[in-house]
């Protein structure tokens, strides 16, 4: 399988990264357990996780996701397979988003104690904290880097602004910087990053790895209705994509499947594959077969006509 370089650093992806806010959600202990054996299986090698998965589920307090993936790497000697990805900044009970110094060293203690291991392989800013200097947070993440323990960092969720500012931070004070930006973006939710940081990542070589790269399950075409939405899960994330713009996207993913004879998960995830920014994106797994929608948009081409159809339907205009 190819394999991509995250940004300027050493570590390498496949084309997919598996998405972790499964784990103790909406995949028990058990089930999370066989799932990362099958993900390990079909060649994905990156795991993208977060301290707060999955805080919202009924009876978690966070840190589920990264537990389970400890567990499985302890338990079946995978640590050295695999390039783990965790985030730090959210609300985690605290009642804030927090990125102080303090704060970040503590958070990544209770991570590697959660995944059984002594260095996240890649860190990231989960949201912004606006009332922390990025050069506070940066500075944290120097003295882990310092120390071993974080490899590399990265960035979700950062306005162009901070963005540019952590890194003009980075090169002024000479201290790491962010290599990997992590935003949401799929066929439907295209401009925020496109008319946002997208820029900044070109200009400065960043790794892109978006999430929600299927739109919650919306573009696998399952949702198409409120009536689809009743009694899901995801619902309250699905709703905003039933519109007239969501509708024209389905079709041309209809369109484009039919022609290749694959789901149409595969062309959503092959369509953002084939961008020019992307790394590699980030797609969830509760089933076998949805592991099958990734080896299929890990083999499909799409062609020049293929990508014109999604993107005319897909393209967006200030009243959208």
């Amino acid at each position: 399988m190819e394999m991509r370089k995250l940004g300027n650093t050493d570590l390498k992806t496949a084309p997919v990264v598996f998405g972790g806010n499964v784990f103790g959600w909406t995949l028990n202990e058990k089930e999370s357990l066989r799932m990362l054996d099958e993900v390990l299986d079909n060649g994905l090698n990156t795991i993208d996780t977060a301290d707060v998965y999955s805080r919202w589920a009924n009876g978690n307090e966070g840190g589920e996701s990264e537990s389970i993936i400890g567990k499985w790497m302890q338990d079946r000697g995978t640590r050295d397979k695999v390039t783990i990805i965790t985030k730090v900044g959210s609300d985690m009970g605290q009642g804030h988003k927090d990125l102080t110094e303090k704060y970040i060293l503590q958070a990544a203690e209770k991570s590697l104690k959660r995944l059984k291991t002594d260095r996240i392989d890649l860190y990231l800013t989960h949201w912004d904290d606006d009332k922390t200097p990025v050069e506070e947070t940066l500075q944290a993440y120097e003295k882990l880097i310092k120390a071993g323990k974080v490899r590399y960092i990265g960035a979700s969720n950062l306005s162009a602004e901070r963005l540019q500012a952590s890194l003009s931070a980075s090169e002024e004070l000479g201290i790491p910087r962010y290599e990997v930006f992590q935003p949401g973006y799929n066929l439907y939710d295209r401009e925020e990053f496109e008319n946002g940081v997208a820029g900044i990542c070109r200009e400065n070589g960043l790794g892109v790895i978006p999430y929600f790269s299927l739109g919650s399950g919306f573009l696998t075409g399952k949702y198409r209705s409120k009536a689809d939405l009743e009694g899901k899960d995801r619902a309250p994330m699905v709703k905003k994509y039933l519109d007239d713009r969501g509708t024209r996207i389905l079709e041309a993913v209809d369109q484009v499947a039919e022609r290749h004879n694959i789901s149409q998960a595969s062309v959503a995830l092959a369509w953002l594959i084939q961008q020019p920014l992307v790394t590699a994106p980030i797609a969830s797994a509760t089933q076998s077969r949805h592991l099958a929608a990734f080896q299929e948009a890990l083999s499909a081409e799409l062609n020049e006509e293929d990508i014109l159809q999604l993107n005319d339907a897909s393209a967006y205009s200030p009243e959208e």
